[in-house]
């Protein structure tokens, strides 16, 4: 008898084989049964009947494979693009000054959208857009960087509010993200997750991009998914973040016309231009030398006159006039002006530049084929243009700072503007004049200069008209919708298992042929740091509460300013209070704001952010690090700034020639770091302090098991650092002494530790914008790191 291979069986049918061969008295025509440990071998005799007898015939079987989810016949591709901090005013488009050729041929090829509306900050924009619910009710009443522990304001995006992409995708797209992306919890950003509210958790395929608000174009943190990556080249081999980003996704394209053709794919490009700081190359601010000489009074009057000449603003509307607050252009010196038209300059550049990289992307999309059934929606800003540069703006980093010094001195480095030497951003009174024709800018809830910004829409195969304007009132929830009902997907009650909250938006696609439609939308309301906006029926209500360069008082100013009220089906730029005349209507409106914020959660007005906010490092007053830490975001890594006590490092350094970084915390911009270079320990300070601080060991580091030691004084911390290059340090710092195996080394007083902003906290080396000019990221440590240990205050 020759036995066969043996047949691996699940346990259970041990017994029944078992239970079998008994019954049959183990009769010779049957197989035996070999008991294995919890398994049973099967053998047949070279006589009698097979062993599959009792199973089915594999001729009478198919194989039945899963079906994949299968996107609605004809379904086009969706193209959403989203830029940043731009002006209602800025575009070629719009009657602005920078040239943005692929918007304006979109435009020509679709639908232009003049009363379109934004929250008045990235996250909570970014919220609604995707989800197509209000920003509160899915957390984001704020930035993520400004997450308050209130269900309107915690930047946790809840489960019951799926987003775009995870809807899309369970019904056959294929989905991904390129960009900036600012909303996921900051305390989240970190190299172990939690990942379930990262952009490849909610939907997206495949990200390729940052997290956070803000980042260098020149020198950025970028993650592939949810792993950190570094750029693929440097600034000095003319690296630029749009443009790599523009490289990525023809790529993803690319790869998906290879494997994927006929399946409709979802295209989520959000660029994190033309946020501050304005980085671009000197060929394309060459383009705009002298263009703004005029000053935000004139240049506001000109856009305002190409606006009525293209019909992309009413006849009747009217130019709201400069605050009081802004300075006039005629009031500033000859050094001043030159200096802020330097500033409008490198800002148009990178907006241009910016409307290439997109154009690239699409062009990719033609190049395939793709374009006819291609849905191209192109929201040119995620809110109004920033005010957050100060009424002088700024160029954070390089020899001087510019808090402080003069026109001339700022003046002597202009050419450099726009470089990775420098965080820069142009004057408040630039966003005013770009915002032609409404009041204000970013972070007010209260006015359009906040709020209002183009939306383009293109589907060369549905929509029939051409060039033509749509001037309905409209809401980035409303996006969400619209994409559903033209994909022919109907969003599911639930997703994942959660019951979903009911969507707030409205499709657009009742207007796309009817111009006159009336709006489906006729309630919305807005917030922001406790600036306050309603809509109703044709009417506007609403309140400011700061100045939006006023960084020092994000929660205050409640109360301050009172209530104001147009009537919109006359007055296209809010440009008539009718506040006095109307006090009836005003109450009216009052009272549907409270209603409305009741229901989405807006309640407590601008709370006050960052107070026991999750953090790995709460309640802890000893860190220890070890080698290949790095990349720690400001969520998860501790507050050096304004609570380091010591930092103790154990190193082995094998030789004389032994150097690197220690810790590095934050970058160029403003950063702290300890180093190993010349034989010397080496502490230093760069940023936002009038000069650099920099402490080198008196003693040279010898070799061996060394520990050094960096030691801050007790007292008053320096200022804490809000997000991004916005705040400028005490002047008045804190001693720090170094020691080397216990033996005093030096002391030197420091203003600062390092913001961390979008730069990280590294052991080992430093990522991103290097500290100190005195060496080149990442300027590892050669010697070996036992361990680094920081004490807090």
């Amino acid at each position: 008898m020759r036995l066969c291979s043996p047949i691996r069986l699940p346990f259970q049918l041990l017994r029944h084989q078992a239970s079998h061969h008994e019954e049959m008295k183990m009769k010779p025509s049957r197989s035996i049964g070999l008991v294995l440990g919890g398994t049973i071998a099967l053998s047949a005799f070279s006589t009698g009947r097979s062993a599959d007898d009792s199973l089915p015939k594999r001729k009478e079987s198919g194989p039945q494979w899963p079906e994949a989810a299968k996107a609605p016949a004809g379904a086009p591709n969706v193209v959403l693009i989203l830029l940043d901090d731009v002006a209602f005013g800025d575009t070629s488009v719009m009657g602005g000054s920078a040239q943005t050729p692929v918007i304006e041929k979109l435009a020509a090829q679709g639908l232009l959208y003049n009363r379109f509306h934004v929250c008045p900050m990235s996250s909570p924009t970014r919220a609604s857009l995707l989800t197509g619910r209000n920003s509160h009710q899915v957390g984001f009443g704020n930035i993520s960087e400004l997450a308050a522990g209130f269900p309107g304001y915690n930047s946790v995006l809840p489960k019951a509010a799926a987003p775009i992409p995870e809807v899309l995708r369970q019904n056959g797209y294929s989905t991904a993200a390129f960009g900036k992306w600012h909303n996921t919890p900051v305390w989240e950003i970190s190299p172990t997750g939690p990942f379930d509210r990262w952009p490849t958790s909610l939907g997206f395929e495949y990200f390729y991009g940052f997290m956070g608000g803000a980042n260098s174009q020149w020198e950025p943190r970028l993650y592939r998914n949810t792993v950190a990556v570094e750029p693929p080249a440097t600034p000095q081999q003319g690296y630029h973040l749009t443009t790599d980003l523009a490289n990525d996704a023809i790529r993803w394209l690319h790869q998906h016309e290879a494997t994927a053709e006929d399946k409709p794919f979802f295209l989520y490009f959000a660029t994190g231009a033309v946020h501050a700081p304005l980085h671009v190359a000197k060929e394309w601010i060459a383009k705009y030398r002298g263009k703004f000489d005029q000053g935000w009074d004139k240049l506001r009057e000109e856009t305002f006159a190409r606006q009525k000449k293209l019909g992309v603003i009413p006849a009747d509307a009217k130019l709201t006039p400069r605050p009081p607050e802004l300075p006039a252009w005629d009031s500033l010196s000859a050094e001043q002006k030159k200096l802020m038209a330097r500033q409008a300059e490198v800002y148009a550049g990178f907006l241009e530049q910016t409307d290439y990289e997109v154009g690239r992307v699409l062009r990719a999309i033609q190049d395939e084929g793709k374009s006819d059934n291609t849905l191209v929606l192109y929201i040119v800003g995620d809110n109004g243009a920033s005010g957050e540069g100060g009424l002088d703006g700024y160029e954070n980093g390089g020899p001087y700072n510019s808090r402080s010094a003069d026109a001339a001195t700022r003046l002597r480095y202009a050419d450099e503007f726009g470089s990775e030497l420098f965080a820069n951003a142009y004057s408040a009174a630039w966003a005013w004049g770009m915002n032609s024709p409404f009041q204000w800018m970013k972070q007010v809830a209260s006015h359009f200069g906040g709020t209002r910004d183009p939306l383009i829409v293109s589907w060369p195969a549905r929509i029939k008209a051409k060039g033509e304007i749509r001037s309905q009132f409209a809401h980035v929830v409303d996006i969400a919708p619209t994409i559903y009902e033209l994909a022919g997907i109907r969003f599911p009650d639930t997703v994942n298992g959660v019951k979903q909250i009911p969507l707030e938006g409205k499709s657009l696609a009742y207007s796309f042929d009817d111009p006159k439609a009336p709006s489906a939308r006729t309630l919305q309301y807005f917030e922001m740091l406790g600036s306050r906006g309603i809509y109703k029926n044709g009417w506007w209500a609403g309140v400011r509460n700061r100045l939006p360069w006023d960084l020092t008082r994000l929660t205050e100013g409640l109360g301050e300013y009172p209530w104001e009220l147009y009537d919109l089906s006359k007055d296209f730029s809010q440009a008539e209070n009718l506040a006095a005349k109307y006090p009836d209507k005003l109450k009216e409106m009052q009272d549907a704001f409270d209603s409305e914020a009741r229901r989405n959660q807006v309640y407590p007005l601008a709370p006050a952010w960052s107070v026991g906010r999750p953090s790995p490092v709460n309640g802890k007053n000893t860190i220890t690090y070890y080698s290949g830490v790095n990349r720690l975001t400001s969520g998860v890594a501790p507050d050096l700034n304004s609570r380091m006590r010591k930092i103790v490092a154990v190193l082995n350094v094998p030789n004389a020639r032994t150097e690197g970084v220690i810790l590095a915390n934050g970058g160029r911009w403003n950063g702290f770091s300890m180093y190993v270079k010349d034989r010397h320990l080496v502490c230093e300070s760069d940023g936002f302090s009038p000069s650099h601080q920099k402490l080198v060991s008196s003693e040279p580091l010898p070799t061996g098991r060394v520990e050094v030691v960096f030691e801050v004084e007790k007292g008053a911390a320096s200022a804490r650092q809000e997000p991004g290059p916005f705040v400028t340090q005490g002047e008045t710092g804190r001693l720090g002494r170094l020691f080397i195996n216990g033996k005093p080394a030096g002391e030197a007083r420091f203003t600062s530790f390092g913001s961390l902003g979008w730069e990280t906290l590294d052991i080992g080396s430093d990522t991103g914008t290097p500290v100190s000019d005195a060496y080149s990221v990442p300027f590892a440590f050669t010697g070996q790191i036992e361990k680094v240990t920081v004490e807090l205050q």
